[in-house]
């Protein structure tokens, strides 16, 4: 299915142009592989970072690409339209950034986010722990002050690019209990005390790890606290608002390659004499695909022009996350339908796009967290 794009810049064009085309030459033609050696694209990502991909929406005084988030979103969706497990790299990595960028004091952001930028190091983003998943609030890892800094320990869970990050934003609590006594810290990867546990073993998105992360006596210098004491929950709610807007762009990306694939099969698979697109039954089900995707990707730039414009945009965030994850996981289930016994096994990806669905409507807050974010702020 063609997509027309309104994009607000001729550069926004031909930066677009550029995504696809290393999406198309370096991503696309790797990424079976990957996925079958559960092996993470180090320097495929390294790329992506060389030209800039995967600090976007940063200033470019600092070595981001100074690109609203209208435009981030439409290249994260054509990322994750070839290959989900790099654009979640590139999603994670900009959250990883997002602390240091909104809250970091004008000497932190000197001296941190030009090599968070400049497209060499990977973050990792560490809130949720064994026991602190949807309540973020309840988080036990402790960060204790000391002379020169601090001193972590804890654990966290679910950590996307564990042990391959370069560094890991680490929310732990530096004061009593509830939202208001929790910190950030910028934790160098590699730092004496971290230990990454083994990967889990997921569903799907096999090619970028996820594992938990330990932290046992690991010593911070008072520097790399971002803000200040107490302001934690806020810089992970606010982080979460843009990784919301990123992960309905990627669930776009997923439902728009799944419903392509299904027309194409549905257009060349013969049964009765005819095309089996000729069906009402299956014809009926790639238009209701297409509305989704239209009506999912709509709603998500929506959003990303209110956070442009400056305008609350967390109910919109919210709002798109929910529908555009909903509508990847019935668009690639139904494409494994459309597909028959054909779309039950890996000679095809359609059932990759399906477990990998089901991961987003998980992610930054299930959907139940979302559907409670929107309840709670209706007028």
């Amino acid at each position: 299915m063609k997509v027309q794009r309104i994009l607000p810049t001729e550069e926004a064009a031909e930066l677009l142009g550029l995504v696809r085309e290393i999406a198309t030459g370096e991503l696309a033609p790797r990424v079976a592989a990957f996925e079958a050696a559960h092996e993470f694209p180090r320097e495929v990502v390294r790329t992506l970072g060389k030209a800039g991909l995967l600090s976007l929406p940063y200033p470019e005084e600092y070595g981001g690409g100074g690109q609203p988030y209208e435009v981030y979103l439409q290249a994260l969706e054509e990322i994750a339209y070839h290959w989900f497990a790099v654009a979640e790299a590139v999603n994670v990595h900009n959250l990883a950034c997002f602390g240091t960028a909104a809250y970091g004091t004008p000497a932190q952001r000197e001296e941190l986010l030009p090599d968070m930028l400049g497209g060499e190091l990977l973050g990792a983003y560490c809130l949720s722990e064994p026991e602190a998943g949807s309540d973020a609030a309840s988080l036990t890892t402790r960060a204790v002050r000391e002379d020169d800094g601090y001193r972590v320990t804890g654990t966290k869970a679910w950590v996307t690019h564990a042990g391959h990050a370069d560094f890991y934003n680490v929310f732990c609590r530096t004061g009593g209990p509830g939202a208001r006594g929790l910190s950030c810290l910028v934790v160098p990867g590699g730092t004496p005390g971290m230990v990454v546990h083994a990967a889990e073993r997921k569903l799907g998105v096999w090619s970028n790890p996820t594992a938990q992360v330990g932290f046992e006596d690991v010593r911070v210098p008072a520097g790399r606290l971002i803000g200040r004491e107490g302001k934690g929950f806020l810089i992970a709610m606010g982080a979460l608002d843009c990784g919301r807007l990123g992960i309905a762009a990627c669930a776009v990306g997923i439902a728009q390659a799944a419903a392509d694939y299904a027309v194409r099969y549905a257009r060349e698979r013969r049964q009765f004499g005819q095309r089996i697109a000729s069906f009402q039954g299956v014809g009926f089900m790639l238009a209701d695909m297409a509305t989704q995707i239209a009506a999912a990707r709509a709603l998500t730039l929506a959003a990303a022009r209110l956070k442009d414009a400056g305008l609350p945009y967390s109910l919109e965030a919210a709002k798109a996350k929910l529908f555009a994850t909903d509508t990847a996981m019935r668009v690639t289930t139904d494409a494994v339908q459309v597909l028959g016994g054909a779309g039950y096994v890996s000679d095809h990806p359609v059932e990759r796009w399906m477990r990998e669905a089901k991961l987003l409507q998980i992610v930054e807050g299930t959907n139940q967290i979302q559907r409670l974010v929107i309840s709670q702020g209706l007028d």
